[in-house]
């Protein structure tokens, strides 16, 4: 009798067991099955959201409207770029930075980024460390530009008009704090002058004004001032890098009239959430470095300025060079960001 109920005891067990097995077979297996073919594939397999911190008519308006369309061309999916302006890009950043670390929402970065963590000392995210340096795109010439209506046809003029007439010339920026901001208020101290600076929420509607001559000056990068230039809205006095510009080689650097310390240049980065897989990090700087080469890229972008394509690591290199550069600055000057 015992002997037929420990029988009767492990077939009920075996039974169970079949029971619970077949349950995760046709419930849950599946699941598992669909997670795994999820998870291995390929990188894009659905469309990539690129956010752009600035306002449109900023750099992304053009040189980053170039390197998305590439992309998307590239992995046969659709990458999108996305306006968040706002804060001193700090509402893109935010949103970025909160954004799941898949490769499925990326950042363009430009000149400003080193400097938000010097503005902005109470974020809810590291400036820096939420994001994962993906690859320097470009560094580019940049412009030192005025509206015709100021009587000035260089630096040194700009400079004595300045001192003759503190105040009295109205300079333009993206914001309170950002790359334009800083650099004229670096280039104000070197030469001992006085500007009004009048910040706007973003480079779109700070150049509608500088064109209609009701902001006098500011800096440009060459992709969007040259444009400017060209239609007679503004004029250059001089190129605010080191070198001159490939382009405009009878052009000389701010540094050549006068001012040899100062030196400003513009570029384009692109960033994606910290702990974005390495994978997807390398996959996307290998086919930038090879997007960066391409004959219509070169053709549209080598004359003003340097194409790069950087490793990840390069690119974290220069942002750390870049945020200790303007940290020095902004410590030996004693600027001041809020009004």
């Amino acid at each position: 009798m015992e002997q037929a109920k420990s029988g009767c005891l492990r077939l009920t067990v075996s039974l169970s067991l079949a029971r619970i097995l077949a349950l995760f077979t046709s419930t849950m297996l599946p699941c598992v099955i669909a997670h795994a073919q999820v998870g291995s594939a390929p990188y894009p397999s659905r469309p990539v959201t690129v956010i752009a911190p600035y306002s449109p008519g900023a750099v992304t308006d053009g040189e980053g409207r170039l390197y998305v369309q590439k992309l998307s061309e590239t992995f046969g999916q659709q990458f999108v770029l996305d306006f968040k302006a706002g804060a001193g890009t700090t509402i893109g950043m935010g949103y970025v930075a909160r954004s799941a670390p898949d490769g499925y929402t990326l950042m363009f970065a430009a000149s400003t980024y080193p400097i938000v963590p010097l503005i902005y000392k109470s974020l809810s995210f590291d400036p820096i460390k939420a994001f994962a340096p993906v690859s320097l795109l470009s560094k580019r010439s940049t412009l030192f530009v005025v509206h015709p209506s100021l009587a000035v046809k260089s630096v040194a003029e700009f400079v004595a008009y300045a001192k003759a007439r503190p105040s009295a010339i109205n300079y333009g920026t993206a914001g309170l704090g950002g790359i334009q901001h800083l650099s004229g208020a670096w280039l104000n101290g070197l030469a001992n002058i006085d500007t009004t600076f009048v910040h706007y929420k973003g480079g779109g509607p700070m150049q509608t004004d500088l064109m209609a001559g009701r902001v006098h000056a500011t800096f440009l990068s060459f992709l969007t001032g040259m444009n400017m230039v060209k239609a007679g809205k503004l004029r250059i006095l001089g190129v605010a890098n080191f070198e001159r510009s490939p382009a405009l080689p009878d052009m000389p650097t701010v540094a050549e009239q006068g001012i040899p310390e100062f030196e400003y240049s513009s570029w384009l980065g692109l960033l994606a959430p910290a702990q974005t897989p390495a994978a997807v990090v390398e996959k996307l700087s290998s086919e930038l470095a090879r997007i960066v080469k391409a004959p219509e890229i070169v053709q549209r972008l080598s004359s003003e300025g340097i194409l790069i394509g950087s490793t990840p690591e390069a690119f974290r290199r220069y942002i750390n060079v870049e945020t200790e550069r303007w940290r020095k600055l902004v410590n030996e000057t004693g600027i001041k960001f809020e009004e």
